[in-house]
């Protein structure tokens, strides 16, 4: 994977909420303070409860957010993508990570530490003050969408992922909307707090209804209108 220069660094920040917030000079600050940090598939980024020390951005890859249940289920609270930042609240108080980091794939992290950037927060309040704002909108955002996630059933869970998945990675082929990124049934399980058996069992219902088929890890949505109706039928009962 070839290393970004500064202008493809400075492109992927301003893909964020974050650094859209800042005055060039600052995102010029910003990108002389951090670091570039690679990491494999699967590679784990930070553990829950490490010392939450820096703030980092996708700049390409994307990167898993989890959590263990009391059970022991990992259940997957996020998906970072490119251009998108997380661990921001650690620049503001340095306490311990509230979940887990992994790489999805292969990914490219800008970093910035706490102790570098702390100081430019010291002379600029103004930009500590924007930064809260970005900060508590993404919470709040967060919050409701969990609120929301977590009153649908199973089938309703894993058709806003899909959905989701292919606005993000969908490629539109003569079979259908097929999803470009390969992913197990064990990864879907963890993105909609269910058992791999579970999804396994809704898979199988959709492509005999052919609705989604799967081929070679990939996932096919050859009736995503079907996957949309399913979605619009749980808002509407929710109204």
């Amino acid at each position: 994977m070839p290393k970004l220069d500064r202008d493809g660094r400075r492109a992927a920040l301003l893909t964020s909420a974050l650094f859209q917030a800042m005055k060039p000079s600052e995102l010029e600050s910003v990108l002389d303070l951090a670091i570039e940090r690679r990491f494999r598939r699967n590679q784990m980024i930070f553990q829950k409860d490490e010392e939450g020390s820096s703030m980092m951005a996708v700049l390409t890859g994307r990167v898993r957010i989890s959590a263990v249940s009391a059970e022991g289920k990992e259940v997957t609270l996020n998906v970072i993508k490119q251009g998108e930042v997380f661990g921001e609240i650690a620049l503001l108080d340095g306490r311990p990570r509230s979940a887990a980091a992994t790489a999805a794939e292969e990914t490219v992290l800008l970093v910035l530490e706490r102790r570098d950037f702390q100081p430019m927060l010291a002379v600029n309040p103004d930009l500590a003050q924007r930064l809260l704002v970005v900060v508590c909108d993404k919470l709040r955002r967060a919050s409701l969408a969990l609120e929301d996630f977590a009153l649908l059933d199973l089938p309703e869970r894993l058709a806003r992922l899909l959905i989701n998945l292919a606005e993000e990675y969908g490629r539109r082929t003569a079979a259908g909307i097929v999803i470009d990124v390969r992913m197990s049934q064990r990864d879907l399980s963890t993105w909609v707090a269910s058992s791999r058996e579970s999804i396994n069992k809704q898979l199988k219902a959709w492509r005999d209804e052919g609705i989604v088929e799967l081929e070679a890890g990939l996932i096919i949505l050859r009736q995503p209108d079907a996957l949309h109706r399913l979605i619009r039928a749980q808002d509407e009962r929710d109204f």
